[in-house]
């Protein structure tokens, strides 16, 4: 039976051992706390670490551990040791990815030695992930840790279903390029079918990476990847609703909300719960507490910011620092404004249990949630979600992005100390019904999507993604596929050959003029011209002058400039269509204007025709200019009878009449063919492909949207069938 395979640095189920008796419970943290009733309901396994180094305690309790895990809680152990933990967790993910995707570039050191590590584990994790897959598995990646690990497993399951999900932001392309190793990270995560983002500026980010360092394009978030279509989508992660909207009935949590009400009963109440990290700008949240109470006086001895920070990575100097500075402001605020009968903060730097906490979210009247950055935050929705009488409000930082989904919040910028003051003071004057409205909108919000809805709908979008894949591979040149071409082939009596040169033929370069045959195409060439009944052609936009240069001592057939010009072997360039090249003086005046404000693009001009080449420009300039040309370009060519075709990074603009369709057409006429092949790579080939009878074979470069029956990878696959239907014919 198929299952779902959670993979995460760590399990749901967190591990403890003292003496020699192993202790299990639940994991703390959004991911292991919102998956966790998701896995519990499904057919699924979860890969992770179990927060036990395997150097400590001896390899029985380990065994044991593992067999637990196993048996118990539907958990696959991966082995993790101390050193592991500080290169890999500590190292690399903690003081290279965490600072960097938050934007803390200075905090950021590039050790390659952290690398090393990172890579390693990531093997490991995958190893550990392929012991238990099977092909119709899903496999649902989680985080920063694991980036490598989606490619690591399509790389041995190919047919495998494969999500990832990043729940910390993604940085813009000017942050991410920092990153020593930044391409092996987005081809890592391109293993997945699917990728998730809680909000659409981190995918947004990830797609301009992956275009600008990688060089693959993407068409409503769809990218084509080796011979892949890769989905990158956007899911805000949803809390388990149902559990913190009940938690006030419970009797544990009843008896300490009627002790907080005790305990404030004379003050507002605002809280701030976070866990000790310099990406959630508490330092700046108690300097925008200290100018509230500065701005508006009347609220000294009536407001009590209740702030919990929750420990965390003690051991790094950075969060040392970090909790000395949060800990003299609250001091330094404390001692100014505070009397014998009022003490402005109530500082815990310890967790709170989950009734404890709800029981908090109940009685506060705010909630202060100001990050410096955030991939969602789920205190913001978990205090809505507690509130049953939807009471309350929030101000809430517009770089979390929970922000994209609580619009009702009072939404600020987190480094505005004046600006959170003030919604500070609004949040705490927000009149009741103006309460019920905002948090009725948001609980609905909230109910509906939550952390059940969300994963199963990352679920389902990755079944249809991966639907969608099959259904692409079902028309790759498989080996029954290759078979039957190479059999048809060797059967007839008289073949035709139509092939395109770039892209197909020849890969792409920089510069069209550096993608020249070699010694190896020459050959294959010749050779199949030498068959009998085989008539080899290429037909291609290049002009007849570079046709010419590279082919002319073979015995082939070539076409130039998509079907301008012919030169059957043996003979001289003849015209194929009567065409006139006058309308070309209008044009390049402004290809020339794009070239100027376009660095690295250029103009090739061919007889009948003229092309704007754009592959070694910057890809969101080149986007823009390209759509700027195509504009101008329409207005110009209405009334010429010039049609304006994309290829790839390239835009040409040739006479209406002149396609690479009518002369695959005309050579088709020539005789009753037993076979008929054409293989081509982009939309210039299609009229080729269409043009054909249906008996024809034709196959695209590459996976796209195609006419073509089927397709291959790259120009190394042409050659190779090209290589086979050779042999197939002695």
């Amino acid at each position: 039976m198929a299952k779902i395979i959670l993979v995460s640095n760590r399990l749901s189920t967190s591990v403890q051992v003292e003496g020699e008796t192993p202790h299990f419970m639940p994991s703390l943290g959004g991911l292991a706390t919102g998956l966790s009733s998701f896995h519990s309901r499904e057919n699924s396994l979860w890969v992770g670490w179990s927060g036990v180094p395997s150097d400590h305690h001896t390899p029985e309790i380990h065994n044991e551990i593992s067999r637990r895990l196993k048996d118990e809680h539907k958990s696959v152990a991966v082995s993790l040791s101390s050193e592991d933990i500080d290169k890999f967790y500590l190292g690399f993910c903690n003081n290279i990815i965490w600072p960097l995707f938050h934007y803390f570039v200075t905090y950021v050191g590039y050790e390659n030695e952290l690398w090393n590590s990172y890579r390693e584990i990531n093997e490991r994790f995958a190893r550990a992930v392929l012991e238990v897959a099977e092909p119709d598995d899903t496999i649902w990646v989680h985080d920063y840790q694991l980036m490598l690990v989606p490619q690591l497993i399509k790389d041995e399951l190919p047919d495998v279903k494969i999500g990832f999900f990043l729940h910390i932001p993604f940085p813009s392309f000017e942050i991410f390029r920092l990153l020593p190793w930044r391409e092996r990270l987005l081809e890592g995560t391109l293993g997945a079918d699917l990728i998730g983002f809680h909000t659409y500026d981190y995918a947004r980010h990830y797609l301009s990476s992956v275009r600008r360092l990688l060089g693959n394009e993407h068409h409503m978030a769809r990218i084509t990847h080796e011979d892949r279509i890769v989905q990158v989508d956007v899911f805000p992660m949803g809390i388990d609703y149902t559990k913190y909207h009940d938690s006030s009935l419970k009797p544990e949590v009843i008896q300490e909300i009627e002790d907080a009400n005790a305990r404030f009963a004379e003050v507002k109440v605002v809280l701030s719960v976070d866990r000790l990290d310099y990406t959630k700008g508490i330092p700046q949240r108690l300097r925008a507490f200290k100018r509230f109470l500065e701005a508006y006086p009347e609220y000294r001895a009536k407001v009590v910011l209740v702030m919990i920070v929750a420990p965390s990575r003690v051991d790094v100097p950075q969060y040392r620092e970090l909790k000395r500075e949060i800990e003299e402001l609250v001091s330094t605020i404390n001692g100014s404004f505070g009397t014998i009968t009022w003490t402005p903060i109530q500082y815990f730097y310890r967790s709170f249990g989950f009734d404890s906490l709800c029981a908090l979210y109940n009685r506060a009247d705010a909630l202060l949630v100001t990050p410096l950055r955030d991939g969602m935050n789920l205190i913001a929705k978990e205090f809505v979600a507690a509130k049953r009488d939807y009471s309350g409000a929030i101000v809430l930082s517009e770089t979390a992005g929970a922000a994209r989904e609580l619009g009702e919040a009072f939404v600020v910028n987190s480094s505005n100390i004046d600006e959170i003051a003030d919604s500070l003071k609004k949040a705490i004057e927000l009149p009741e019904d103006e309460q019920n409205r905002r948090n009725r909108r948001m609980h609905k919000r909230l109910k509906r999507y939550d952390i059940h809805y969300w994963a199963e709908d990352f679920v389902h979008k990755l079944e249809l993604v991966a639907d969608q894949h099959q259904g692409t591979l079902a028309r790759k040149l498989s080996k029954d596929h290759r078979t039957n071409v190479i059999h048809a082939f060797s059967q007839a009596e008289n073949a035709l050959l139509l092939l395109d040169y770039d892209g197909t033929l020849v890969s792409f370069t920089d510069r069209p003029e550096q993608a020249v045959p070699d010694e190896a195409l020459y050959t294959t060439l010749r050779r199949l011209s030498e068959l009998p009944g085989v008539e080899p052609v290429i037909i291609s936009g290049r002009g007849k002058e570079f046709l010419e240069e590279h082919f002319g001592a073979l015995p082939i057939n070539l076409v130039a400039g998509h079907g301008v010009w012919l030169r059957e072997r043996g003979n001289e360039w003849a015209l194929i269509e009567a065409v006139s090249n006058a309308w070309k003086e209008q044009i390049i005046p402004m290809l020339e204007l794009h070239v100027d404000r376009t660095p690295g693009s250029s103009v090739e001009e061919k007889e009948f025709s003229l092309a704007w080449h754009y592959r070694r420009c910057e890809p969101e300039l080149a986007a823009v200019r390209l759509s700027e040309l195509k504009d101008s370009l329409l207005d110009l060519t209405s009334n010429l009878d010039l049609s304006i075709i994309e290829g790839h990074k390239v835009l040409e603009i040739k006479n209406s009449n002149i396609n690479k369709g009518r002369a695959a057409g005309m050579w088709n006429s020539r005789k009753s063919w037993d076979f008929v092949a054409a293989i081509g790579d982009d939309h210039t080939d299609e009229d080729m492909f269409t043009v054909l009878p249906s008996t024809a074979y034709t196959v695209r470069v590459g996976a796209n949207v195609t006419a073509a029956d089927y397709f291959v990878d790259n120009p190394r696959e042409v050659r190779k069938l090209l290589g086979e239907l050779l042999d197939a014919s002695g």
